[in-house]
């Protein structure tokens, strides 16, 4: 099993939704850029969060448009040993700093992990953080096929809230 790696993080001060994948899939480390599989809905699902159909869009178009947004893009993991895509093949897992990276983001008000891998790394790396809320949404995942789309979209909706200039409550 060889090493892989995250990509640098997609942030800006502005950013007030951060969120948390487990670890680039093969098509995306090939691809030198975040969720690159064709069959991966995280950009039909942040499209619908943020109002936009960025799924169209070339590469750094969706990036700008995100950024605009108030959305940030990482991974939990900055590096692990895994033959494959799956987040069950992970072994020897190095976590990214992200309690770093918050801190450095002065607007953030929800870090959102994308699956349950995401969220089990980030919620322990990410335990004293109580100023922001911390979401676990289903997994974008074209491997996560036991929730429909429409059931994936219906959480990630819930973004909006956080990304709203004024939020409620």
């Amino acid at each position: 099993m060889s090493r892989k790696a995250s990509f640098p993080p997609v942030a800006s001060p502005a950013t007030r939704v951060l969120v948390l994948g487990s670890l680039p899939g093969e098509a995306s480390l090939a691809a030198g850029r975040y969720y690159a599989h064709p069959l991966n809905q995280f950009w039909r699902l942040i499209g619908g969060a943020i109002g936009q159909d960025i799924a169209a869009l070339d590469y750094d178009a969706r990036l700008a448009a995100l950024l605009a947004a108030g959305v940030g893009l990482w991974d939990t993991i900055g590096s692990a040993r895994r033959s494959g895509s799956l987040d069950g093949a992970i072994r020897d897992a190095e976590a990214n700093p992200l309690a770093a990276l918050v801190a450095g983001l002065p607007n953030l008000r929800c870090v959102a992990f994308n699956g349950a891998t995401s969220a089990r790394i980030g919620r322990r790396a990410l335990a004293e953080l109580d100023r922001v809320a911390l979401v676990q949404l289903p997994s974008s995942s074209p491997a996560y096929c036991s929730v429909t789309f429409a059931q994936k979209q219906a959480e990630w909706l819930k973004l909006r809230d956080f990304l709203a200039e004024n939020p409620p409550g």
